[in-house]
């Protein structure tokens, strides 16, 4: 069993407190780490390092380029560290070793390196043509925050720390991360593996593992930080930018969804059932942009939904450290609970689901079936349905009829959410027409979770505010300032709009 520390300043140290946490395997309830808790001493001891390695020290004064060998020097990090971190990722969370060694991991380790590359590639000072003052010259500049905080969650703890950290430290900010108390092993780790390389100076990154009441919240409101980014539910998410606006500062904000996943009629359906399928159950639905509306024109609807029950019968269940596993334990018993209080709502809204609606009947010895459920499909649903409306963060799925291209589109947007979505068809004109109507910040035609460093990633409505990921993700990461220059050489002969807007300068 480990110990994992807190990072602070360079360090690995223990909490102020002295107190810890237990993390635990979700499948078998196996205590497999003790983790520093930290609480509102170490957060500030953690900002007050970040602020002065930014301020006095050296990261603020690096290169791009300087910048950018860093990153690169934390992909191969992780890139050479890949089956340890991928066995903590899927052990610490419930999700399958697969998933980690395939998506995960590799991801993050890209996820440095595009950052890298924008770090490399985008100037930092760029001239402006068109002065209505011809004289002057004037150019902007992009220029980091200062002090970010990034706080994640339990879904996807590493490849979503590389989100939050890599932009940061390649606009040239220091960072402050803290995953959540679910799933902090990861990430810990990877703040471990750094601070033992030697990679970046004391203070340009803390990581703090410890409660979102008081951890996440002075993050967010403290006056030290200049910019916070939180990816969590949209209630959280309305608490984050409560907080930060006590000192008005930038938010970047990736929230809740329920997206919807347009089956037209002229679709494939055998692709267009394994983008359903695979748009709602990967990872447990435990993804907030997971397609758990199915929207089915009705012309295709009893064959599509007969299609889906005959293949989600085939997902595998079992140990998540197993590579034929599909489908691990959820991250913990109380995601379970709310699976189950959802679906208990689906039965009186909707009726019998037809299939799943249960734990699993019998797993593996030293699996505990109270951290498992089976994938769950409810049919005929109404859009105005609870299960269809609230976001389950599980493996739910509402299948809902249409007639029309209007009518889907119109389902789709009546929604509180906007961040993901589909649109699976045979025709791409159609689909793309379909698709530019949807309110969503993302929709993939004929497939799902299509996710990757260039692509810019956020949400529409109460899904979020901003964008990661791409360029956007890189800017967002930095101010733009506007320098005017008065050519010294053209001397008070220049000044004339002085005398145009007061006579007496």
């Amino acid at each position: 069993m480990a110990d994992y520390k807190l990072l602070i300043d360079g360090e690995l140290v223990e909490a102020a407190s002295g107190e810890t946490f237990a993390s635990t395997n979700p499948g078998t309830g196996e205590k497999i780490a003790d983790v520093a808790k930290a609480g509102r001493e170490d957060t500030i001891r953690a900002l007050e390092a970040a602020r002065r390695a930014f301020d006095e020290g050296p990261w603020s004064r690096t290169t791009p380029k300087e910048r950018a060998e860093k990153l690169r020097a934390i992909a191969q990090l992780i890139t050479d560290n890949q089956a340890e971190l991928s066995e903590i990722e899927a052990l610490d969370g419930g999700g399958t070793i697969r998933k980690a060694m395939l998506a995960d991991v590799p991801g993050a380790a890209s996820t440095f390196e595009w950052y890298a590359r924008m770090a490399e590639e985008n100037d930092e000072q760029v001239e402006l043509e068109g002065s209505p003052f011809p004289i002057s010259q004037n150019y902007k500049r992009y220029e980091p925050y200062g002090v970010c905080t990034g706080i994640i969650p339990w879904n996807f703890p590493f490849i979503m720390a590389s989100w939050k950290v890599a932009p940061a430290l390649a606009a040239g900010n220091t960072s402050v991360l803290k995953p959540a108390s679910y799933t902090s092993l990861s990430a810990l780790k990877l703040g471990q593996l750094i601070a033992e390389a030697d990679i970046l100076p004391p203070g340009v990154l803390n990581v703090l593992a410890g409660p979102g009441g008081t951890v996440g919240e002075e993050m967010a409101a403290n006056p030290l930080v200049d910019k916070t980014a939180f990816t969590g539910s949209t209630e959280v998410g309305r608490r984050i930018m409560q907080l930060a606006s006590g000192t008005v500062k930038a938010v970047t904000l990736e929230l809740g969804g329920k997206s919807a996943n347009i089956v037209l009629d002229d679709a494939d359906l055998d692709i267009a059932a394994a983008a359903v399928l695979f748009g709602t159950f990967f990872h447990n639905g435990q993804v907030c942009e997971s397609g758990t509306r199915a929207l089915v024109q009705r012309k295709v609807y009893d064959e599509f939904v007969s299609l889906l029950v005959d293949r989600a019968g085939k997902i595998v269940i079992g140990s998540q450290l197993d590579m034929d596993t599909d489908l691990g334990p959820l991250v913990h018993r109380s995601q379970v609970e709310t699976v189950e209080r959802y679906v208990a709502l689906g039965r009186e809204e909707v009726g019998e689901p037809i299939c799943g609606g249960s734990k699993p009947d019998a797993l593996a010895d030293g699996l505990d079936r109270d951290a498992f459920y089976r994938p769950t499909i409810f049919a005929d649903v109404d859009n105005k349905a609870k299960i269809a409306q609230e976001e389950i963060f599980g493996p739910v799925l509402c299948v809902i009829p249409f007639d029309t291209d209007d009518e889907a589109v119109a389902i789709a947007n009546d929604s509180i959410y906007g961040l993901g979505g589909g649109v699976q068809s045979g025709n791409l004109d159609r689909a793309q027409a379909v698709a530019s109507r949807m309110r969503t910040g993302t929709v993939w035609i004929n497939d799902y979770h299509m996710l990757a460093p260039p692509r810019p990633f956020g949400g529409y409505k109460q899904s979020g505010v901003g964008r990661e990921l791409g360029i956007e993700g890189y800017r967002a990461y930095q101010q733009v300032k506007h320098v005017y220059v008065n050519p010294e050489t053209a001397g008070r002969d220049n000044h004339f709009h002085f005398a145009v807007l007061s006579a007496n300068i």
